[in-house]
């Protein structure tokens, strides 16, 4: 069994290889075979010819390199509803954000998590749009890389007040419970962005300082968050629930439900504390 850093080499230019064939289906020659179909009769649950090609990209070259012996698979075009048995897991998205893929806003991403006993341990996230990648093994910091082979540590800003934190959301997931708590909380400055990849990169470079997110219909699923939560931890900040609780990934449950807060770290403690007080308070209204 390879050690992480080991692992991390052999994923690297895996990942920058999956962002090559995604690009191509973004604004290349696979663009016209970009067929749009719907999971589940879901209008807001997109899947396209490009999710498919790179989750197969993805699994077939980790696999071919890492074998499956040591090592269980779950993407979310292959996810058959079960728990993995493995100890280590690799937990893929192969593009986030795939309205904004469509929608052509340049916000997608691509999450390789892997997780050991539930928790994330690996992270890759790749930026294709930005030519960027991000990623982190457990304990040893946060990182991202160019195309250029540029490499520069990241960390989180703790510098601002939290009436000055910038708070991002997102675009399609939002509701009337979700909009009364970002209207009750003291950070007022909202920016909208697309995949959680994208959201979690805007934290690690200082661009922005604390993303909320809440359940409606659907929830965020293990491959939304598995890569980019250690990749934010890694960095010096937290993603949580609501009531502080850590999440767990390849339990019987895919399903991320609720309220889930991911932050520069400062002030996680208070904005979970009044994330949920008026989570409740909307609730006690309705």
């Amino acid at each position: 069994m390879k050690n992480l850093q080991e692992i991390l080499e052999i994923a690297r230019p895996i990942t920058w290889g999956a962002a090559d064939v995604l690009r191509g289906y973004y604004q290349g020659a696979r663009r016209q075979f970009l067929e749009v179909q719907y999971k589940d009769s879901q209008a807001d649950d997109p899947v396209t010819a490009a999710d498919i090609a790179v989750s197969n990209y993805l699994i077939e070259n980790l696999q071919a390199q890492l074998g499956l012996e040591d090592f269980g698979y779950i993407s979310e075009e292959n996810y058959q509803g079960e728990q993995v048995k493995n100890e280590f897991v690799w937990i893929i998205d192969p593009l986030d954000g795939t309205r904004d893929f469509i929608d052509k806003t340049g916000e997608y991403a691509i999450h390789i998590g892997l997780v050991k006993q539930n928790r994330p341990v690996l992270g890759l996230v790749a930026v294709p749009e930005a030519n960027k990648i991000y990623y982190a093994t457990k304990g040893n910091g946060t990182f991202v890389e160019t195309r250029d082979g540029k490499v520069q540590r990241l960390q989180v800003s703790t510098q601002k007040s939290i009436e000055d934190l910038t708070v991002l959301v997102s675009r399609s997931h939002r509701s009337q419970a979700l909009d009364y708590i970002l209207s009750k909380l003291p950070c007022q400055t909202h920016k909208n962005l697309g995949s959680i990849g994208c959201k979690i990169a805007a934290i690690v470079e200082k661009q922005a300082d604390v993303y909320i997110s809440l359940s409606g219909k659907s929830a965020p699923k293990d491959w939304d968050i598995a890569a980019p939560e250690l990749i934010l931890s890694e960095a010096g900040g937290l993603y949580t629930s609501y009531d502080g609780s850590l999440l767990k990934y390849n339990t019987e449950e895919i399903n991320k439900w609720g309220g889930l807060l991911a932050s520069n770290g400062k002030y996680h403690n208070i904005l979970c504390q009044e994330a949920s007080k008026y989570l409740a308070e909307f609730e006690m209204q309705s």
